[in-house]
């Protein structure tokens, strides 16, 4: 079952905006999210959820996908996704990058349980990002996770050689290389 999971959750970048993934929905995604382990136990992540059109749009708007693929500015017009959780660090607490990674992947195998795709994004605008949520000077954002119903197609393929870089075919099909096992072993 968790396979099927791993196998399910991509880095998608295209969504069916026909439908919205709701506040509650997202709100139970976090609330799975914030019970994974913390190193030291310090806790020191916080969400903001982007639900309202006018927000996710706005918070569309700062941030930079498919850095491989850049020529074809996803996702496109009309496919894009319908909610975003900001996943922030509180300085106060410190901080462990280890923290952002696990909650990020148990909210997206979550996402992908319940029919929803995601894609970890790291290339924001994070002065202007913080500024538009409103965050104190203390909640600063390190990962906007995109939400929504996926609506293209990914294959995973055997990477040939060292090339990893993911691409599309003429029908825009999306192609992850992932490394044999053999290979990444040591």
């Amino acid at each position: 079952m968790l396979k099927d999971l791993v196998l399910k959750n991509r880095s998608y970048r295209g969504y069916d905006e026909s439908r919205r993934i709701t506040r509650e929905e997202m709100l139970e995604l976090v609330d799975l999210a914030r019970l994974v382990p913390s190193a030291a136990n310090r806790l020191p992540l916080r969400y903001h959820i982007s639900s309202e059109k006018s927000e996710v749009d706005a918070v569309q708007a700062l941030t930079m996908w498919a850095g491989a693929l850049a020529h074809l500015n996803l996702p496109y017009e009309g496919h894009r996704p319908t909610g975003f959780v900001t996943i922030c660090h509180d300085t106060t607490c410190g901080q462990n990058l280890m923290d952002v990674g696990i909650a990020a992947q148990t909210l997206l195998l979550a996402a992908a349980e319940k029919g929803f795709g995601g894609c970890m994004i790291g290339s924001f605008k994070k002065k202007e990002l913080s500024e538009l949520l409103g965050f104190e000077e203390n909640i600063v954002p390190s990962l906007v996770i995109a939400l929504g119903v996926p609506d293209e197609e990914i294959h995973l393929v055997e990477a040939e050689g060292k090339e990893t870089t993911y691409y599309r075919d003429e029908n825009d099909v999306h192609y992850v290389p992932k490394r044999k096992l053999e290979d990444i072993l040591v």
